[in-house]
């Protein structure tokens, strides 16, 4: 059973971890990092430009995320780049995150913590609240 007194405030904390996550690492993997990034990035068959549209995709999702900027959509359109993270880099290094390279137990539960955020939605005071799912 569903508490819903207390569900859009766990919502709200689900967002704001999941956009201090996503600002943190847009921030330290890409924005100060740039050039290594960007050779990480062509040593696995990505070219160097699309360092630039992940950058930009995680830091403008996580500060949605932290604004409530259409928070419900906003996860839902991260969750391809995390997955995309599993299948380029962390699937080939095993279940654990602790692997070399980093396997993919971290990336997996990333994506199922934005999924469960799409499903609940926007959580308690968003800026910009999300359509509904569902008009019934």
């Amino acid at each position: 059973m569903i508490d819903l007194a207390t569900a859009p405030y766990a919502a709200s904390l689900l967002r704001l971890c999941l956009g201090i996550m996503f600002l943190a690492h847009g921030l330290l993997n890409g924005a100060f990092k740039i050039r290594d990034t960007i050779a990480f990035f062509r040593s696995i068959g990505l070219p160097g430009w699309f360092v630039y549209l992940i950058i930009t995709a995680e830091l403008v999702g996580g500060a949605c995320l932290i604004l409530g900027i259409v928070p419900r959509y906003v996860a839902l359109l991260l969750v391809p780049e995390i997955l995309g993270t599993i299948v380029m880099v962390h699937g080939k290094n095993g279940w654990l995150f602790s692997n070399k390279g980093g396997g993919w137990e971290y990336p997996a539960f990333w994506a199922a913590a934005l999924l469960v955020l799409f499903l609940l939605g926007d959580g308690a005071w968003p800026l910009v609240s999300s359509p509904p799912l569902f008009n019934f």
